[in-house]
């Protein structure tokens, strides 16, 4: 199985470092993390093993292989004919097969048309899930013949996948590989002592086991969340059948988050494990990039270790495997230590990760990946609690950035920008996979040697994507330029300048557009480019929602001077813009826009007088890098309601 961090390919480095320290008395293996289990399956010949997950499906698999126990002679299957499961299932005419959950909701025959599984294959799973769940219920099977068949047909499954392995997105062309029938095999049993499986919290467990001999901690590194990179095989594990959202049609998780995936609660909960385990040997996987930092890991290990018995092995490892692999270097790191004969629990936590942790704000919302000039990413807890709680489709009419839209919640949202080349990025985002994007983004960046340094190497990677240019290109172009903003000629070439000493991919822009696409695919979005009163409005009704946030008269950003191959933003414009809007408002279409009353001693006269018939709303403005803001002195930055 294709899974994120899976170590199959470093078990030889994790025995290596182990065989160092053993006395040959050891008998049990705890995988905490499982996963996979292609650790456990790897140590299972030496050791007992003991595989926790908290993902359901990694129990399945694990209860199915590496934990199975009992007859598997399938005798009452045999009464109705049916020797061989595997081959039953394999021979199925999908004709015959009726379209149930996967079928409707991860396939095009469904009506959001998701294409994570063709139509025949995906019947093909509907009628091996439901078999499988029915022999159950009608005793045909015990459980231990229960988990081998779901095992196998959740083995199965990603061989068909259209995917690029996580279940984040579905691919928007099928891989030929979709195109291949499902296929069950047996699996492979694993258990030579007498193995167990567990699906709990691994804080929960820890607490409850015995000592064990060897524990292996292989935490998520980072803050991508595996619910929501396995949402589909979580689901036909437990077959559940949940209500689904957005594009990629994914559950409510949001409970399901893990406090080892999230940057403010990491080091916590880090601390609370190591603080309890009850083992001769411990060995740790981490990366150089994950969200812990190096020293802090360090110094928390040394904390609960024995004197002396610290250890840490650092080697390169290729993060993305793929055709098309970026030169930076990333490091996996294994950490040995022997606990403290009475573990301790400390609750402090190292002072200097205090200054560090990347705060969040309260309400949650996402950040734009781009530093879009009058972006309203600092208002938007002023801005959101004044708009309706229940929206049909929501229009964000001068999207930009996309930082109101993408944190409205409502059944469909329409982001509309006359900026074809922000909207050409954001069309990408959805329709690609996070961990492909920022391959690409690490790619152009080795390959150009990019940094807050290398002007030349701008200079080179600008000319090569005038001459050639793609979105991802492009956000790797702005993330080196002066500002990080978007500017073009008349010619629609980009012309930013390098921005030296200042400009670079930071971990914090990183972390801004995974969380940002991984929202995206969870989101009924659609990215359209018209001058905004030739949209068509004709299919709102009186739950819709129009947002307008155009550029101000009365300011100067480069978005809206004509000189950046866009149409400057005149009178006429304003006007225009006044008309729709009371146009809307006469089909009880409910709207709101964000302007300017005045600006540094300039008074927008036209909509001060044209505002006077709806509702004013005047926010605190506080703007730290917009191009039209030097100082907020006299700016009265308002939102203008008609409800």
């Amino acid at each position: 199985m294709r899974f994120i961090g899976s170590k199959k390919n470093i078990v030889g480095k994790i025995e290596e470092v182990l065989d160092k320290h053993l006395d040959g008395s050891e008998k049990t293996f705890l995988d905490l993390f499982a996963g996979s289990n292609a650790v456990g399956n790897f140590f299972s010949k030496r050791y007992k093993i003991i595989s926790n997950d908290i993902m359901y499906f990694s129990y399945v698999i694990a209860r199915g292989s590496l934990a199975q126990k009992g007859s598997l002679k399938f005798h009452k299957l045999k009464e109705l004919e049916i020797s061989d499961p595997f081959k039953y299932f394999n021979s199925i005419n999908v004709n015959n097969c009726k379209a149930d959950f996967v079928t409707l909701e991860y396939s095009p025959a469904g009506p959001a048309k998701r294409m994570y599984f063709t139509e025949e294959n995906a019947k093909r799973i509907d009628f091996c899930r439901n078999t499988i769940e029915n022999w159950k219920k009608e005793k045909l099977i015990n459980d231990n013949e229960y988990f081998y068949l779901l095992a196998s047909l959740l083995n199965a499954i990603p061989y068909v996948s259209n995917t690029t392995g996580t279940y984040g997105a579905f691919l928007k062309k099928w891989d030929k590989r979709a195109f291949k029938p499902l296929t069950l095999e047996a699996p492979f049993i694993y258990n030579y002592f007498n193995n167990e499986a567990y699906n709990c919290d691994s804080l929960n467990l820890i607490s409850q086991l015995d000592k064990n001999d060897i524990c292996y901690i292989d935490t998520p590194y980072n803050t991508r969340q595996y619910p929501s990179n396995y949402h589909v095989l979580e689901m036909i594990a437990k077959w559940n059948k949940p209500e689904l959202k957005g594009v990629t049609g994914q559950p409510n998780l949001d409970q399901e988050k893990s406090d080892f995936a999230v940057k403010r609660k990491a080091f916590k909960s880090m601390e609370k494990l190591i603080s309890q385990i009850k083992a001769k040997h411990v060995i740790i996987s981490y990366s150089s990039d994950g969200i812990i930092q190096e020293k802090d890991f360090i110094k928390l290990i040394k904390k609960y270790a024995k004197p002396y018995t610290f250890e840490e092995y650092k080697f390169n490892y290729r993060k993305y495997k793929s055709k098309i692999y970026n030169d930076k270097k990333v490091s996996e790191i294994l950490f040995y230590f022997q606990p403290q004969q009475e573990p301790k629990v400390n609750k402090e936590e190292i002072p200097h990760l205090k200054k560090n942790i990347n705060v969040v704000n309260s309400q949650g919302y996402i950040k734009s990946p781009l530093n879009y000039v009058g972006g309203k990413y600092k208002l938007l807890s002023q801005i959101l609690p004044l708009f309706p709680k229940q929206i049909s489709t929501f229009i964000d009419l001068f999207s930009g950035g996309a930082n109101i839209g993408i944190n409205v919640n409502a059944d469909k949202i329409i982001f509309n920008d006359i900026n074809t080349k922000i909207n050409e990025f954001f069309r990408y985002l959805q329709k690609n996979d996070i961990d492909d994007i920022l391959m690409q983004i690490n790619k152009y960046i080795s390959q150009y040697e990019l940094s807050k340094t290398n002007e030349k190497g701008f200079k080179k990677f600008r000319a090569v994507y005038n001459e050639n240019p793609n979105p991802i290109m492009l956000y790797t172009l702005v993330s080196y330029s002066f500002n990080y903003q978007f500017r073009f000629n008349n010619n629609m070439k980009f012309n930013n300048p390098f921005g030296r000493n200042r400009s670079h991919f930071s971990k914090r822009m990183e972390n801004n557009l995974i969380k940002f696409t991984n929202k995206l695919h969870q989101t009924n979005a659609e990215f359209v480019d018209y001058y905004f009163n030739k949209l068509n409005f004709d299919n709102l009704d009186h739950k819709s929602f129009v947002y307008a946030d155009p550029p101000y008269l009365i300011t100067t950003g480069s978005y809206n001077d004509g000189n950046r191959g866009f149409v400057n933003w005149t009178e006429t414009q304003e006007k225009q813009l006044y008309d729709l809007l009371d146009n809307l408002s006469k089909n009880k279409i409910r709207f709101a826009l964000s302007n300017v009353l005045e600006h540094k001693g300039m008074k927008n006269e036209l909509l001060i007088q044209w505002s006077q018939k709806y509702n004013v709303h005047h926010l605190n403005y506080s703007y730290s890098n917009s191009s039209h803001n030097t100082t907020h002195l006299g700016s009265d930055e308002v939102l203008i309601t008609n409800y």
